[in-house]
């Protein structure tokens, strides 16, 4: 199998008091599981329900991304909202080396047309090592319309990630170490 060819390692945390505690149940966290088997034919290696503990959730998001691990797309889901206990940007934000902002602006733009609530959601987009890492509203609907919105640039996004894509623009690019994608536009 070449390296294009791996599938993604993909992990899924959900963030919520009421699921951790046993007194709900964890729709939004398999919802997410098996979008990502389907539609991107990822191989999902972990997943785990935590509350809303900002310490918690930024030890699992280090954990998860450690260049052993492997994983190389992490999403979680809950604890980006208003609500006083909704912390999960900034777990995310203390451990992430570089963030993305505009994977989660794509997906609240493309999500506006269902529901202007989308803008409500204070998800972020970032890196830790080679591990991108998304935060996704708690919702069933939020999290999956989110993810759906998404589902046609984070193949692309993961084999940048890993190295897989020399992507300079210059039209006479050659491959060093990976492959070239040229772009019309």
């Amino acid at each position: 199998m070449t390296e294009a060819a791996r599938p993604i390692r993909a992990a899924v945390l959900t963030v919520s008091d009421r699921c951790s505690r046993g007194t709900a149940t964890d729709t939004s966290g398999p919802a997410l599981a098996e979008m990502l088997r389907t539609s991107l034919g990822a191989e999902v290696v972990e997943s785990r329900c935590l509350p809303d503990e900002q310490a918690q959730i930024a030890a699992c998001f280090v954990s998860w991304s450690s260049p052993e691990r492997g994983i190389d797309l992490i999403l979680s889901t809950g604890g980006t909202g208003l609500a006083p206990r909704d912390v999960t940007p900034e777990a995310a934000r203390c451990v992430i080396e570089r963030e993305h902002p505009g994977l989660m602006e794509l997906a609240r733009l493309r999500c506006l047309p269902k529901t202007p609530r989308t803008f409500l959601s204070r998800g972020v987009a970032g890196t830790i090592h080679g591990t991108l890492i998304l935060t996704l509203p708690g919702s069933f609907k939020g999290c999956t319309e989110n993810l759906e919105a998404l589902l046609d640039v984070l193949p692309h996004a993961i084999e940048t990630l890993r190295g897989e894509v020399q992507d300079d623009g210059r039209p006479d690019a050659a491959a060093v170490s990976g492959k070239v994608i040229h772009h019309d536009d």
